[in-house]
């Protein structure tokens, strides 16, 4: 089917008590994975692209592989642009035919980034996309993007409501407590925050920094109101490490076996939190 944007599938999520699993893709194959996976478990997926993977292979590139392989798909995928800085980066990715994009002011003072989210609000809708916002700064390293443990700071839920009440979100992203990248200790959630925000604002919520948390913690971020999970450095470990141990088990040199070998090991790691979000069988 074509690409979707994400409404209808959080709210749906929202209310059905479980989460849509967004994976970032490195390349075709990586997609290939992502989708493949989506399609087994019959399950609403979103690709998400940083903003350094768009600039690397290029809007267009990009755009086509979804279309070819989202296209004749019988599950819903969406196109995400994720944490975007950039007006002018999500502007030339709406045009390309991403069909959700995440305007990322966090680092900016309350009222720059809800302006700024506002001007990504109206590109957004005069398109027809979907948009997420993020208040709080999350720890961690993500894209271009590297916050020290100091540094972040946990989402206000009067600011939340506010922020929320100013600017039409599809998914709001408060910064709870996780981090991107590898955690380096024990994660400290705020569980009350997360479920205050998502009950004071209504908003479906989107949990970064998802790779290294348990499942028990998976969980009940969802029944508190996640919507939306990212799931990115364990994409990348999948990537690198499903090529190169077939490599070194094999010592093949026709690149195809272990391509094949990146994919399924993708797959099988996607499919996984599929199942664990609750989103297998959800595609309809």
């Amino acid at each position: 089917m074509p690409l979707v944007a994400l409404d209808p599938i959080l709210p749906a999520a929202q209310t059905g008590g479980y989460a849509v699993g967004a994976f970032n893709m490195v390349d075709y194959a990586s997609t290939l994975a992502i989708v493949r996976a989506a399609e087994q478990l019959r399950a609403p997926v979103i690709v998400q692209t940083s903003v350094k993977t768009v600039r690397f292979w290029g809007c267009a590139a990009i755009a086509s592989w979804l279309r070819e392989i989202a296209g004749p798909s019988p599950v819903p995928v969406v196109l995400h642009l994720d944490h975007c800085k950039d007006l002018a980066v999500i502007e030339q990715c709406i045009a390309a035919g991403w069909t959700s994009v995440m305007f990322d002011g966090s680092a900016k003072p309350f009222e720059e980034n809800l302006a700024l989210t506002r001007r990504a609000a109206e590109m957004a809708a005069r398109a027809g996309v979907s948009l997420e916002a993020e208040l709080g700064e999350i720890g961690g390293v993500e894209d271009d993007k590297s916050v020290a443990d100091e540094d972040a700071h946990l989402a206000d839920p009067e600011k939340a409501v506010l922020f929320c009440q100013n600017v039409r979100l599809s998914a709001f992203a408060p910064a709870i407590g996780t981090a991107h990248g590898i955690y380096k200790g024990e994660p400290k959630l705020a569980f009350d925050r997360l479920e205050e925000i998502a009950r004071r604002t209504g908003v479906p919520i989107a949990l970064h920094g998802g790779t290294g948390l348990s499942d028990d913690v998976f969980r009940k971020c969802i029944a508190l109101g996640c919507a939306k999970v990212n799931i990115s450095t364990q994409i990348k470990y999948a990537f690198i490490e499903g090529f190169v141990d077939y490599h070194l088990a094999h010592k093949e040199y026709e690149p195809l076996k272990p391509l094949e070998a990146q994919i399924e090991r993708i797959r099988r790691e996607v499919a996984e939190k599929i199942e664990l979000f609750g989103s297998a069988g959800r595609a309809a």
